[in-house]
């Protein structure tokens, strides 16, 4: 199947987990993939896998959370490919897990700038390539600050996801009159690189237990999912498929969100 030929896909943090598989998948349906990883070393190593499968791909690096390279990295897109149908905003960090009185302002600001103001930086330097031909943005959030709320000590993380939310449902009412959708994705327990990030402090004993019935994944039990279901769910999001749906979020958990 190549349902995105001809078209340009932006998706960040694209060199490893959820960003490297839908930047793989994106590939393999005929669009060109701009890879943006925070490295550049990870940028080009998907990239090779990408050009191994046949597919055309642009990587660059940035830090989502410093809006001049974002800026910096949309005018190289426009130079570079003229247009841009599709973005993903994935970029984010599971930062520091602590108690509210040990959690520093500065550890706040750095999740919150990544996962929250880098999705920010995302959408708003890209809308004016969107908007001219039309297309589509998945923002990827999670279930922790959108349906769960049981992994005590995330207030940064949780915090971020549910905003990620609520600025793809005002960006979907803003943008959809210029021929733009705007959706979110929110996986559960994903084998992902994302816990590799993570620094938890004294959590061991911060609010109430979940008690899982058998396992706390309905489908799966104890198996997480894997970033090629998350992927395969975005490249739907950001089909002709899905051409009628917009400002919604796409639970891809197996169902652990709604009983934790």
């Amino acid at each position: 199947m190549k349902g995105l030929e001809g078209k340009v896909a932006l998706v960040t943090g694209a060199g490893s987990g959820i960003g490297r598989a839908t930047a793989v998948l994106l590939a393999r349906e005929g669009a060109t993939v701009v890879a943006l990883g925070h490295r550049q070393e990870s940028a080009d190593d998907v990239a090779d896998e990408i050009r191994r499968g046949g597919g055309s791909v642009l990587p660059v690096s940035a830090d989502v959370a410093d809006a001049a390279a974002v800026r910096d990295v949309l005018a190289r897109v426009e130079q570079d490919l003229g247009r841009l149908d599709v973005v993903v905003a994935n970029a984010g960090v599971n930062g520091v897990w602590a108690p509210l009185e040990e959690l520093s302002p500065e550890e706040w600001a750095s999740t919150i700038g990544t996962n929250l103001s880098g999705t920010f930086h995302t959408v708003r330097f890209a809308v004016p390539l969107l908007v001219r031909q039309g297309g589509s943005v998945v923002v990827v959030s999670s279930i922790n600050g959108t349906r769960t709320f049981s992994n005590s000590g995330a207030s940064a993380y949780a915090t971020s996801k549910a905003g990620q939310v609520a600025f793809a449902r005002m960006a979907a009412v803003e943008l959809g009159p210029r021929g733009v959708r705007v959706n979110s994705v929110c996986p559960g327990a994903i084998d992902t690189e994302i816990g590799d990030n993570t620094e938890q402090r004294n959590t061991e004993d911060l609010g109430v237990p979940a008690d899982f019935p058998e396992g706390q994944i309905p489908l799966t039990g104890e198996e997480p999912g894997v970033a090629a279901q998350v992927a395969e769910t975005i490249v739907y999001l950001v089909s002709d498929a899905a051409s009628h749906v917009t400002g919604t979020e796409v639970f891809v958990d197996g169902g652990q969100s709604l009983i934790a």
